[in-house]
């Protein structure tokens, strides 16, 4: 006879609780199998794109000659150093180009605390749009910096870890090493704390560009001999430099005509364009981790397959004589087989559900680690693909690992069994 599949369901279920043991560590180990499979999948998808739309509406980066992929890093993310600087004569020029429709200069070299400290003009904060929205917002009452003034507008990031707020003080440090010991005697108020974009801007304290060239023990070189600025006293703009002008074009054209003009043409100056490219160039080079990392999480699903199935195997031992009695009631052979089969599946099941917990937490890890280093930030509960089908292969690959047990269950020897037991 066939059982009923409710009866089958609570054979299989009464079984796990008899090894409740071996049955947990199964499911957790199915659950870290299911867990890291779609955190790395979704990692590596919201990584990719949300460092893509990390340069806020920036199409290109001009900088100092040199690595492209270092100045996209250094401008766009603010990490690693720059690679040099640029005179002022050039973020003139380029602001001037026919082709450009927004040029901002950054200005680079110190630090507070870590948080990198950019020098640049009000109008990023107060014309760059993106889609017709500011890309930067003062909630509250906070306000812009004074480019006359050593003032400042931080953002989300470095508020939170600082403890800086509107109308709190601060030294900047010189260098990018937050390790320095050469604290600047210049005094920087915190003018308002900027609305988090969910990028790497959230990491950075804002100053106007004029008290970055006015810093003690910043020289300026733009027409290659070294100048101090002095209290008081105008800069000339021939004496000014830049270290990268974030730009945003009139059209894809433009970029084109631009690489060619200072990538191929020109010898002084690197443009980043477009940005996307550089950033999708980068995860190409590293997308060896990705694999590895995949690699990895494949393993575990294999090893714990081969967990599941050596839990069921090794209770086969133990249920002979259960399976010979069911056998003597009636029950097929095909029965026991689905019996040890659905008790793998629902193993495989539990780990699966159980997986999802596993998931969001290596992804809130993940998130907190990659927001604090780099200040992009990744939703924890954003879908994938992945959070579909690794369930759904979860027990498939479990319902195969039942299969050996359940051919042992299958072959049981019912008038052997019955008289072993007996005797």
């Amino acid at each position: 006879m066939s059982l009923p599949l409710g009866t089958m369901v609570r054979i299989a279920v009464r079984s796990l609780r008899q090894h409740f043991l071996s049955t947990t560590v199964t499911v957790i180990s199915a659950a870290l199998a299911a867990g890291l499979v779609m955190a790395v999948f979704s990692v590596a998808r919201q990584s990719s794109q949300a460092f893509q739309g990390g340069a806020l509406g920036f199409d290109a980066v001009l900088g100092a000659r040199g690595s492209a992929t270092q100045l996209v890093l250094n401008s766009v993310f603010h990490l690693q150093t720059s690679p040099g600087n640029l005179p002022y004569k050039t973020y003139q020029e380029i602001k001037n180009d026919p082709r450009v429709a927004e040029a901002y200069p950054y200005a680079v070299g110190d630090n507070y605390r870590g948080f990198r400290i950019v020098g640049t003009v009000p109008e990023l904060f107060t014309e760059h749009r993106v889609d017709g929205k500011p890309v930067f917002e003062l909630p509250g009452h906070g306000q812009w910096f004074d480019p006359s003034r050593r003032q400042a507008v931080i953002g989300s990031v470095v508020a939170a870890e600082t403890g800086l707020k509107r109308g709190s003080d601060f030294h900047p440090t010189h260098s990018l090493d937050e390790h320095s010991d050469h604290v600047h005697d210049e005094d920087y108020v915190v003018t308002g704390v900027l609305k988090a974009t969910n990028s790497p801007a959230d990491r950075v304290i804002w100053i106007p560009i004029e008290g970055m060239y006015r810093m003690a023990g910043h020289l300026l070189r733009g027409n290659g001999e070294e100048y101090h600025a002095e209290a008081g006293e105008a800069i000339p703009d021939e004496n000014k430099e830049v270290s990268a002008v974030m730009l945003r074009l009139k059209s894809p054209d433009s970029g084109f005509l631009l690489q060619t003009k200072y990538n191929k043409e020109g010898k002084q100056a690197t443009l980043a364009w477009p940005i996307a490219a550089e950033v999708q160039g980068l995860f190409q080079r590293l997308s060896w981790v990705s694999k590895v990392l995949v690699l990895v999480a494949y393993l575990v699903v294999v090893v714990a397959a081969g967990s599941l199935l050596a839990s069921l195997y090794n209770t086969m031992n133990e249920r002979r004589r259960e399976f010979a009695i069911l056998r003597s009631l009636g029950a097929r052979r095909k029965t026991l087989l689905g019996v040890i089969v659905l008790e793998s599946t629902l193993i495989s099941l539990a780990g699966a559900l159980l997986g999802y917990a596993i998931c969001f937490g290596i992804l809130s890890i993940a998130a907190g680690l990659i927001r604090g280093e780099t200040g992009v930030v990744l939703d924890v509960f954003a879908y994938h693909p992945a959070m579909l089908w690794t369930p759904i292969g979860m027990l498939v690959v479990g319902a195969f690992a039942g299969l050996v047990p359940a051919l042992k269950a299958y072959s049981t020897d019912v008038s052997r069994e019955l008289s072993q037991s007996a005797a």
